[in-house]
């Protein structure tokens, strides 16, 4: 099994971070030490990163609770030139992760990695750990604009914490490199369609029908016997039908039929002509 760094395969990119996600990059460096998280609002990092506000290194949403705040961790500690974290945007639903990132810094985690205090549904950090926690923490400060989709009045906060004088704030011992655990990155192999294994449990003919608004999938078993037809006017029910019932028993399938109704319903979407993949 072939592997590598995250770090490897962004190589020539021109990702300077190491977690993949939704966000803008500026610049990364002690003039810029402002990075911006808009929560839930994932039309504001768009029109912040346009404006280019002075300060400012890095905005992005942050949706969850769990991974999203890990991302935000583990990208700080390697841009030791970022001082500040400014919370803006209406919160996540559900997930709290402003919330929740306040809270991290109030009140720290449990020996189970949960945040405490935290309102989300799962703010457990599982691929962090106490020393990265604190490592974070101590590198930055917490700016609470949660709430706040004004440009204008952000742009300003930003400014104003890019003005101040900069002071090297106290660093944990561990180092970012230490605190950053690597994740490896394993290439995906080429499967003859030919050699996938058959699902005993039949195999599915899928008929979208525009004209309706509904997608038709035939279920056959291997005497090509019509079993059932599931009806649905999206992707999503009609996976969910299918798993839930046990008419798949194998998670190759599962994973074509998901590619292929995702495909059914696109058609209809967007008015090509649905032609359904034999593997």
């Amino acid at each position: 099994m072939e592997t590598c760094s995250l770090a490897d395969v962004l190589e020539g990119t021109g990702e300077t971070l190491p977690t993949l996600g939704e966000y803008h990059i500026l610049a990364l460096d002690n003039a810029h030490p402002v990075a911006v998280s808009t929560l839930g609002d994932c039309n504001l990092p768009d029109i912040l990163a346009a404006r280019k506000p002075n300060g400012m290194c890095v905005v992005g949403k942050t949706e969850t609770e769990n991974i999203g705040i890990e991302k935000i961790i583990q990208n700080t500690l390697a841009v030791p030139s970022i001082r500040y974290l400014l919370l803006c945007g209406e919160d996540s639903q559900g997930h709290f992760s402003g919330q929740t990132m306040l809270s991290l810094f109030e009140n720290g985690v449990n020996e189970r990695m949960r945040v405490i205090g935290a309102k989300g549904k799962r703010p457990i950090l599982a691929n962090t750990t106490p020393q990265t926690v604190a490592a974070f923490t101590n590198q930055i400060e917490i700016i609470d604009m949660i709430g706040c989709a004004d440009a204008d009045e952000i742009i300003r906060k930003i400014e104003e914490l890019a003005a101040q004088p900069f002071s090297q704030r106290r660093m944990t011992a561990q180092s970012s490199a230490d605190a950053v655990p690597e994740i490896k990155v394993i290439s995906a192999k080429y499967k003859d369609p030919q050699k996938v294994k058959l699902d005993r449990a039949g195999y599915f003919v899928i008929v979208p029908k525009a004209e309706l608004g509904i997608i038709l999938v035939e279920h056959y078993n291997y005497a090509n016997q019509l079993l059932r037809v599931i009806q649905g006017d999206n992707a999503r029910d009609i996976y969910w039908t299918i798993i839930e019932n046990n008419w798949v028993g194998e998670m190759s399938h599962a994973a074509y039929l998901g590619k292929e109704l995702a495909a059914a319903q696109l058609s209809m979407q967007l008015g090509f002509k649905y032609i359904q993949d034999k593997a």
